[in-house]
């Protein structure tokens, strides 16, 4: 077989492939077309009514499940703006921030949010505004970008969802916020610890060591906490024997919350080396350990592959039990930076406000240096400064 027939049989095979995925996507937008990938509402009225009211409620959640969303939100705000005492108003407003979440998009999303937040404001003991939390939520952990990326809306993620745990912690939405945040947390913390093995490696120690500290304090779920207190641990003892206590507790660490981790064995013998005492396993952290083994998400064959076109991050090795940090991360500071106060070092920024002591009547009895001004200086004729320019030109000509 030439070359030209064998380029022109591979074309052939590649037009055939590409025939057959055009194939498929018509036969999915026809199956969209025809209902059979509509998606119900989550929140209809079960009331068999003929109300009108009612009526423009059915009306606008049918078009809401066809992807009408501008009819669906037209009909809805008639029904507010017409029947304002109706009995079904609270579920037309959720049902407009329904519509604009559906209908998705960074606009739709926004004002999702907004209606959203409205909903919770205006009726905040309704069963329906923990899910309006949830949603809002969920707004940004779509949105959320992988842990070497911006971080923006993994951050809102995490407020979002504490606050439904938070305002709404008996709620049926509430275990699954958990774990949401649980997911959220394990982004967050993989971006801290990306960092800290960054200054790490480059041998900036108290920087990793002020990184993985702040990692290890607040997300200690993180799916790589044993390495991270290894890594700190490290930093710590190569930073001088004064920080030899810390390099001890982030060991210390290891053998008594990370149990089945890789490095205790390590740390038991740098412990024994360094004469300090080895912990026993705390049994809670052991049966946690042994539960996220059991219930590990394994990543499929083509996940790291098509790993590399998604925008969203992997939360597959985030965990499945223990109670996520309900509060915000701050940034620590280096140990690097001198102490503000005490200690050999010390730095003392403070600024004091005292009195002027001795005798002021200086201010009373002496006139006002301002009202003192120097004199301005006189100003020259131009004519007069032209004259005696000439009579130096004239000598100047003499002389030549």
């Amino acid at each position: 077989m030439t070359p030209g027939e064998c380029w022109c049989l591979m074309e052939t095979k590649a037009r055939l492939v590409l025939e057959r995925i055009a194939l498929a996507v018509l036969a999915a937008g026809l199956l969209v077309t025809l209902g059979c990938g509509r998606k119900k509402y989550e929140n209809p009225i079960t009331k068999d009514t003929l109300q009108p009211d009612k009526v423009l409620f059915d009306k606008a959640i049918k078009d809401i499940e066809k992807g009408r969303y501008d009819i669906a939100r037209l009909t809805l705000q008639t029904l507010i703006s017409t029947y304002d005492t109706s009995e079904f108003l609270a579920k037309a407003k959720l049902a407009v921030a329904d519509a604009w979440f559906r209908e998705g998009g960074s606009h739709g999303l926004a004002q999702a949010e907004a209606e959203y937040k409205d909903f919770i404001l205006f009726y905040p003991t309704l069963e329906e505004s923990a899910e309006a939390q949830e949603k809002v939520c969920m707004i940004h952990y779509r949105q959320m970008e992988k842990a070497d990326r911006d971080t923006t809306h993994a951050l809102r993620a995490e407020d979002e969802c504490r606050q439904v745990l938070v305002q709404f912690p008996n709620s049926k939405f509430a275990p699954r916020a958990q774990q949401l945040l649980r997911n959220i947390q394990e982004v967050l913390a993989e971006h801290e610890y990306r960092v800290g093995v960054f200054y790490h490696t480059k041998g900036s120690n108290p920087s990793a060591a002020n990184r993985l500290q702040s990692l290890t304090d607040h997300y200690p779920l993180f799916s790589k906490a044993d390495d991270s207190l290894w890594r700190l641990g490290d930093a710590y003892s190569k930073m001088g024997p004064r920080f030899r206590d810390r390099s001890v507790q982030a060991y210390s660490r290891i053998v008594r919350e990370y149990p089945l981790s890789a490095y205790v064995d390590e740390a038991k013998k740098l412990l024994q080396s360094m004469e300090a005492p080895v912990p026993e396993p705390d049994p809670v952290a052991l049966a946690r350990m042994k539960y996220e083994l059991e219930n590990y998400d394994k990543p499929g064959m083509m996940s790291h592959f098509w790993g590399i076109f998604r925008k969203s991050p992997d939360v597959s090795p985030a965990a499945k039990s223990g109670t996520p940090s309900m509060a915000a991360m701050r940034p620590g500071v280096p140990l690097s930076v001198p102490p503000a106060a005490g200690g050999p070092g010390a730095v003392t920024a403070d600024v004091t406000v005292s009195t002027v002591g001795g005798d002021s009547s200086a201010l009373d009895t002496k006139p006002d240096a301002r009202l003192s001004a120097p004199a301005p200086a006189p100003v020259q004729d131009p004519q007069q400064a032209s004259g005696q320019a000439e009579p130096k030109k004239k000598d100047q000509k003499k002389k030549k």
